[in-house]
């Protein structure tokens, strides 16, 4: 279609059309367009022919629109492309202003090389060695600009030139120093010279072998005269006169800030180098003269030599950094991190032992650990394979510390009673402990390594006999313990015998025994710590004194022991006399029976004095409270078994004298003391159960046995513990015949439950069950009495 009707209407194009518009939208358009449409439809207003006039001259714009756009982009790249060209222009003008740059100031550090390098050698002929310093630093710098231009005859040139010069400097600088301190003269000049102090300056510039050569000459000579004097030969090469190699030093030290100090540089510390080299020439010719002449080494020669050496290495840690020593001498250690245990401290001095010796205590508050010595160890590492000497000293003197202690002990005797809260322990232990402390330090600051192995060896074999002869050997003993102290044979007498009750100065002697074997176990573990923090981590493994410390839990649990013995046994006449009462005698419920005062009698007698002797160890004193009713309830209930036949007057006396004696032991651990604290919850429920155990017993006795099936099944319900031996016990009590007792027993036997389930269910009764119904009224009579009285 030609866009064109048969009228020849010019028909509407269609070409703006896209294929996205609607299709209804082009049906329509194209209607109006084809000459069907207008020969059909001649009547459509005028209106219609404006609208395409306007849709034209819009299709005219928009096909301006798109022509400008297309000149915009051409005159945008025209444009590009011309600032490209300017731009492309300024890039050359910078690289060359750069190369020019560059260029001149190669050609400037070529001229100022070359003129160096000519200098440089003026002045190395001449000996201007001052401003051959501050030149050939110049000429170094310079010189780094030319390395990428090395391939250059001339650069290259130069390069060799000042390395010749350098080589130059360098052995022209030795001779000097060699001339100015010969290795082999008769004497030194009397100062140093400029010359020398400016050819240091030139040194520190040179190859660094220069400067340790230098160093090395110069130490060897100041040292040539230490070596003539103290030759292995002469009197005061020996350790009776080290002080004088020390006083040497100094004074030499001294002669050099005075002659030398201000010619070598102050950042080559040769004061503290000459004083290294010394303690290093020291330590060789030390160790060979006692190799020598190790026959003659005495303790007191050893210590007095450590001493002064040790005392020399503090003098040079306070006056120098020790940023000289190599990794081949020695190393400055870490700092440690900081540890909690009581018995660091730092070395004690006089006064801080004789304040430990009194107070008997090593754990003092530290202070602050100073900072490592770098320079320990420097002169004093030869002592070490000559510490065997000083081992066997301290073997020999614990060992007579250990004698006198004991000489001492037998001499003063026992301890006085102490009447001030608070137990008190020997005063041999602190003695102990304080001298234990100033071996390992002592020891420590020689070595950490095999020697305070051996040292620790010692500290065990001497804990065990303080325990042993000390401790141990001091307990007191029974006429029946001939063999030794053996605590399954003391206090065991046969019945209704006199009791030999220990006396009071002998109750205050196992307290102090026992209070001491406390401390020494405390004290033994926080040495066994301190010795692992001194020695070397690899050894760590092979300080254990746990067994040392299980042989003074063996002497408290020995004292606990002899103080319950002795108490139980004091207690035994008065269980012996109540088991032979005739109870079936016995017409009315009076007061406590004359055995129970007995009991309580002894008990107010010991437990104030132990109490107030083990003051300072609570826990102990609770151990005996525990002890003495694990031993004394299960004694009184075999006694109570004893007592037959009861009547049923007795059965009521035997309960009133048992709840008095369970009120006592309930208090026991307060008994007598104007302080009333609550007993501990472990040692009441020991007290309660086995106590209540005996009142369940006598509640049983006092029941009528019949009706039998009522009588057993209150047995049942009463004791938790309930068997067949236990029950004919308590026949036995109430006096019955066998042939009585055989049937009780054959329906206890049919109305115990199994074995399993019977521990359960009889576990699940309570102590204190009421009364049963079936229970006589003077029971109930009894109860109320009992509580009246009390």
């Amino acid at each position: 279609m030609d866009g064109k009707g048969e009228n020849g209407f010019q028909c509407p194009s269609m070409s703006f059309l896209h294929k996205s518009h609607s299709p209804i939208l082009v049906l329509f358009i194209w209607l109006l367009g084809s000459p069907l449409t207008y020969q059909r439809t001649s009547l459509i207003p005028l209106m219609f022919v404006s609208s395409w006039k306007a849709l034209e001259e819009a299709q005219k714009a928009i096909q301006q629109l798109f022509g400008k756009i297309k000149d915009i982009k051409d005159k945008a790249e025209k444009s590009e492309q011309m600032v490209k060209e300017i731009t492309r222009d300024i890039k050359q003008l910078d690289h060359a202003k750069r190369h020019l740059t560059t260029s001149i100031t190669t050609l400037n550090h070529l001229h100022m090389l070359a003129g160096g390098v000519d200098s440089l050698e003026a002045m190395t002929r001449r000996r201007q060695y001052g401003e051959v310093a501050n030149l050939l630093q110049g000429v170094m710098n310079v010189l780094e600009h030319f390395h990428k231009y090395m391939g250059i005859p001339q650069i290259r040139q130069l390069s060799e030139r000042v390395k010749a010069a350098q080589t130059e400097l360098g052995q022209q600088i030795l001779a000097d120093f060699e001339e100015a301190f010969p290795s082999q003269g008769t004497k030194r000049p009397g100062g140093p010279s400029n010359v020398l102090r400016d050819a240091c300056l030139v040194a520190n510039i040179l190859d660094p072998r220069i400067k340790q050569e230098i160093i090395k000459k110069f130490i060897k000579q100041h040292l040539s005269e230490y070596l003539v004097l103290f030759q292995e030969n002469q009197d005061v090469a020996w350790l009776d006169k080290i002080d004088r190699r020390y006083a040497w030093i100094k004074r030499q030290l001294v002669d050099y800030e005075e002659k030398y100090g201000r010619m070598f540089p102050r950042e080559w510390c040769m004061a503290e180098r000459i004083a290294v080299e010394f303690c290093h020439v020291t330590r060789a010719e030390l160790a060979k003269i006692m190799r020598t002449r190790a026959k003659e080494i005495e303790v007191k020669l050893l210590l007095f030599a450590i001493q002064r050496t040790t005392n020399f290495e503090g003098f040079l840690a306070k006056r120098f950094s020790g940023c000289t020593l190599t990794d081949g001498t020695l190393k400055k250690l870490e700092s440690p991190p900081p540890s909690t245990n009581p018995f660091l401290e730092d070395e004690p001095t006089p006064e801080m032992e004789e304040l430990a010796t009194e107070k008997g205590d090593l754990d003092q508050p530290k202070k602050p650990k100073a900072p490592d010595n770098p320079f320990h160890g420097i002169v004093s590492k030869c002592f070490e394979p000559h510490l065997y000497v000083y081992i066997e000293s301290q073997d020999k003197n614990l060992g007579e510390l250990i004698d006198r202690f004991v000489a001492d002990f037998k001499a003063q005797g026992p301890p006085k009673p102490n009447t001030d809260e608070g137990g008190a322990v020997l005063p041999s232990c602190a003695d102990l402990f304080v001298y234990y402390k100033k071996c390992m330090v002592q020891c420590s600051q020689l070595s950490t390594g095999e020697p305070m192995i051996a040292l620790t060896t010692i500290f065990q074999k001497y804990l065990r006999e303080y325990a042993w002869k000390i401790l141990s050997g001091n307990l007191p003993k029974t006429t029946t313990s001939s063999g030794g102290l053996t605590i399954s044979s003391l206090l065991k007498e046969k019945e209704g015998s006199e009791v030999a009750k220990f006396t009071l100065e002998e109750l205050c002697l196992i307290c102090n025994i026992l209070s001491t074997a406390e401390y020494c176990l405390a004290t033994t573990q926080q040495l066994e710590e301190k010795l692992k923090e001194k020695v070397d981590v690899s050894l760590i493994e092979r300080i254990n004194l746990t067994g040392e410390m299980d042989t003074f839990s063996t002497v408290i649990s020995s004292s606990i022991q002899l103080l319950v013995q002795d108490l139980d046994a004091a207690c035994d006449p008065a269980l012996t006399a109540m088991s032979k009462m005739q109870w079936q005698n016995v017409e009315h419920v009076g007061d406590q029976s004359p055995y129970v005062t007995s009991v309580i009698l002894h008990i107010k007698q010991n437990v104030p004095i132990i109490r107030d002797n083990l003051a300072s160890t609570r826990k102990y004193f609770t151990q005996f409270c525990v002890k003495f009713a694990n031993s004394f309830i299960p004694k009184f209930i075999t006694h109570l078994f004893k007592c037959k036949p009861i009547s049923m007057v007795g059965a009521e006396q035997l309960l009133l004298d048992t709840h008095s004696l369970k009120m006592v032991l309930l208090d026991l651990p307060s008994i007598s003391s104007q302080v009333v604290r609550k007993a501990p919850a472990s040692y009441t429920k020991i007290v309660v159960k086995g106590m209540t155990r005996a009142e369940m017993i006598l509640k049983v006795v006092m029941a009528p046995h019949e009706p039998l099936v009522v009588f057993v099944d209150n047995y049942i319900k009463l004791l938790t513990d309930c068997n067949t031996e236990t029950f004919q016990k308590i026949l036995d009590m109430k006096g019955l015949k066998r042939s009585e007792q055989s049937s009780m027993l054959e329906l206890l036997r049919q109305r115990l439950p199994a074995p399993p389930s019977g521990a359960e269910s009889s576990g699940s009764l309570s102590l204190t069950a009421p009364t049963p119904e079936q229970e006589s009224s003077r029971i109930r009579k009894l109860e109320k009495l009992i509580k009246k009285r009390l």
